[in-house]
């Protein structure tokens, strides 16, 4: 799928299919994660994908939308906020490494005729406590994957010149 049409075709779906994942979209979407860029190169993630039952499950329980329970996967977005590249001042700044690194498997799976949903809506620790991830590691993103049961709606759009400005 060519770039534009990829970005352009991704959308948050809320609503999947059971059908399972390809093996090869899974391995392709897998290789877009490994190339993310991160600062220094540090890739300060690791991303679970979870068709476990049980685990999606306690997952759900923490973010309880019907529509998450639809997908045959989640996936869970890790972050180690030690292992990451700081600030001048010192602030970790894992958030922004793993937010890249969720963009590039969105889009991945996006290019696999794929939906997803980003997902930060929910309560950390909690999240950590229920897949038992410890510190230095954090819970930061989920999203389920999966074939959308319906056709995404169409997003309004701020005017370009509200969000993009020319400085010469």
């Amino acid at each position: 799928m060519e770039f534009y049409d990829v970005i352009n075709r991704r959308r948050s779906m809320r609503g999947y299919k059971s059908d399972p994942i390809p093996a090869e979209s899974l391995d392709r979407i897998a290789k877009a994660l490994q190339v993310a860029p991160s600062a220094c190169n540090l890739q300060p993630w690791k991303f679970l994908y979870i068709e476990n039952q049980d685990l999606c499950d306690k997952i759900c329980q923490v973010y309880s939308r019907e529509w998450l329970g639809q997908a045959p996967a989640i996936i869970v977005a890790l972050g180690n906020s030690e292992d990451c590249w700081r600030r001048i001042e010192g602030t970790p700044i894992v958030d922004i490494d793993v937010g890249i690194a969720m963009e590039h498997v969105v889009l991945a799976a996006a290019a696999e005729n794929l939906d997803t949903c980003w997902i930060c809506a929910y309560e950390i620790k909690k999240l950590n406590r229920v897949l038992e991830i410890n510190h230095p590691w954090s819970a930061l993103a989920i999203t389920p994957i999966g074939f959308g049961s319906k056709e995404p709606r169409e997003l309004d759009r701020k005017p370009i010149d509200e969000i993009f400005e020319v400085i010469k």
